[in-house]
């Protein structure tokens, strides 16, 4: 069985699909970003840098001690790995996933990320930061168009893989990001094909009903003042709650 520590955005969405895709049996366990619950002690054992997602294996391959994973792009390795699927094992298919899948991690995610902050979050609107990041956010769009005219199908190639799952959820934001998917016919089509994948809507639909229809000043605090300092009185004020 595996524990998903979770909270429904991009980046908990892509282990959410990959789980449904593989049938591998997990147990759901939130972590309410905005209120905090990245910093509890129990959950900093697994994940270090106080990001979800999070997995814990405790019947990892081959045996053993249960075993925590953190950061979504070596979940997904991780988890296509243990059931087999999804990414080729063929070395000029592995690595086509490997680079669009880092793609995502180094690249489309960052900015996305934080294109949305300075449209949606910053307390100001600086012109420079908006044009920055959406400037960048169209290229990448770009590039991705491109290569799908190349492939005429899935990102790596001809076959789903976790390069998609990683990259789907990102693109699932291009609304909040202001980007007309309609510029991006390739992109488009791509985006349409995975949405309508039964395994797909189960993931989007996990925890769905968490979401707070605006963010409250608390959860704005937790997820934009975070510094050294602030991690560790975090960190603390947990520890205290529960000894």
């Amino acid at each position: 069985m595996i524990d998903l520590h979770y909270w429904p955005t991009p980046n908990g969405w892509k282990i959410s699909i990959m789980l449904e895709e593989c049938g591998l049996p997990y147990t759901l366990k939130p972590v309410n970003i905005g209120r905090g619950e990245q910093f509890a002690p129990e959950f900093l054992a697994i994940s270090p840098n106080n990001r979800m997602p999070a997995i814990v294996d405790h019947a990892p391959t081959g045996g053993g001690k249960p075993l925590a994973v953190f950061e979504s792009g070596a979940i997904l390795l991780y988890l296509a790995e243990k059931s087999g699927r999804f990414l080729p094992t063929d070395l000029p298919g592995r690595y086509s996933v490997m680079q669009w899948l880092m793609w995502q991690v180094g690249g489309l995610g960052p900015m996305a990320g934080q294109n949305g902050h300075f449209l949606l979050y910053a307390p100001q609107q600086l012109p420079y930061a908006i044009e920055r990041y959406a400037s960048e956010v169209g290229r990448l769009y770009g590039v991705l168009d491109m290569h799908l005219e190349r492939t005429g199908t899935y990102v790596a190639g001809q076959e789903y893989t976790i390069a998609d799952m990683a990259i789907f959820p990102w693109i699932r934001t291009h609304k909040a990001q202001q980007i007309a998917l309609a510029k991006f016919p390739h992109v488009e089509r791509w985006y349409n094909a995975l949405f309508q994948r039964p395994a797909t809507k189960r993931g989007l639909d996990l925890g769905k009903e968490w979401h707070a229809p605006k963010m409250d000043e608390e959860a704005r605090k937790t997820l934009f003042g975070q510094t050294a300092q602030s991690i560790r009185a975090e960190a603390a004020i947990h520890a205290k709650g529960t000894s």
